[in-house]
């Protein structure tokens, strides 16, 4: 996938909802219920949408840890931030 450089301004409501542009819901592959992890970096939010692509990534990072236990630390984690 060939990934564009442009930037675009978006504005958050009272809710902290933003409305990701057409143009890079089609690039990424976006639709209706699509889930993103949201990640702190030191150069600000990133957004990553979870897709077949995003989830192939992660082929591996388990491989040291049973799968339900990492479950239950990103479950404990998120009840917690």
């Amino acid at each position: 996938m060939q990934v564009s450089r442009v930037s675009n301004i978006v504005t958050f409501t009272t809710k902290g909802q933003v409305v990701i542009p057409s143009k890079l819901r089609k690039e990424f592959e976006i639709k209706v219920g699509t889930r993103a992890a949201v990640i702190s970096t030191p150069e600000g939010i990133l957004l990553k949408p979870v897709t077949r692509e995003y989830i192939r990534s992660l082929r591996g990072s388990l491989k040291n840890k049973k799968v339900w236990d990492a479950f239950q630390d990103d479950r404990r984690w998120e009840r917690e931030h």
